[in-house]
């Protein structure tokens, strides 16, 4: 890990990176993508030193409450946010200024927080956005080493949702000839229908490839599964967008499974939901002389 000072955190649409790189070691990665400037190593974390104080300075200027987030870059649950701790921190602002929170991750690690993400759920909107990709648990630990298995998150989103906290999953990336299978897509919908998720984010059955997560993708493929890669190369050269041969018939077994079941599955919608700044327990304030 390395410290850096940061001139802001947080973005024009309220979000921030409160790490830059991730140890989590999912095999599809798109932020090692040489676009995002990742320059260190990724597995060599990069801190921001002052990001708590930022964000403080941040909201005490905001005139307008509204919803936070963090997790789109680097899971905001990796193993050294134990340690440095300043998604609790992050979060426990949010509460104090009565912001709005979102994150995204795929640990379980997200728990140790339930007390402030419960506060900040009682007092405005605090939504757990959690990653599904396979609901094989051999093949999850293959693809996704470091984090905890979909099984372990799937009890976390049921955890969330006995005490009241939103849930969302986004049920991406589907590789292409290795979990792009109906008995997967059911595995995963069935886990979300159990946990009463409150919608399901896809963008079609693939993942993407630019240059950097390509190339890191490929040697995983060659290291787990043999000739793999000879096979992606042949079906798509250098394509960025991967879509599954299955594709078609999986996203109507989606939309249909989310339907029938009464999940949502609108993405636009959902964003909408994310995005929007609710109050709760705001009662209006009775003048005495009236």
């Amino acid at each position: 890990m390395h410290y850096v000072n940061a001139k802001s955190i947080l973005s024009a649409q309220n979000g921030m990176n409160l790490y830059r790189g991730c140890s989590h070691g999912c095999i599809y990665c798109d932020s090692r993508s040489k676009c995002y400037h990742i320059e260190h190593d990724f597995e060599d974390i990069e801190i921001k030193a002052n990001a708590i104080e930022l964000l403080e300075n941040s909201l005490k200027r905001k005139r307008k409450k509204c919803m936070l987030g963090t997790g789109s870059m680097t899971d905001p649950y990796i193993p050294l946010e134990s340690k440095i701790g300043n998604v609790r921190k992050a979060l426990a602002l949010a509460d104090q200024y009565g912001f709005g929170f979102t994150l995204i991750t795929k640990s379980n690690r997200v728990l140790r927080d339930l007390d402030l993400l419960k506060s900040i759920n009682d007092k405005t909107k605090c939504v757990v956005q959690m990653t599904l990709t396979t609901y094989d648990e051999n093949l999850c630990k293959k693809i996704e080493p470091n984090v905890s298995t979909t099984k372990e998150r799937f009890e976390v989103l049921k955890k969330l949702n006995e005490v009241g906290i939103p849930t969302v999953v986004w049920l991406c990336p589907i590789l292409p000839f290795i979990n792009d299978t109906e008995e997967n897509i059911r595995g995963i919908l069935q886990y979300c229908i159990e946990a009463k998720v409150y919608g399901v984010i896809c963008f079609g059955m693939g993942l993407t490839l630019r240059e950097g997560n390509r190339e890191y993708f490929y040697n995983q493929l060659d290291r787990l599964f043999p000739h793999m890669k000879e096979k992606y190369i042949r079906t798509y050269g250098m394509q960025y967008q991967l879509s599954s041969p299955k594709h078609n018939e999986l996203m109507k077994l989606f939309h249909q499974v989310c339907e029938d079941r009464g999940i949502m599955h609108d993405n636009s919608k959902i964003f909408e939901y994310l995005y929007n700044f609710e109050e709760k327990n705001n009662p209006v304030q009775l003048n005495l002389f009236d």
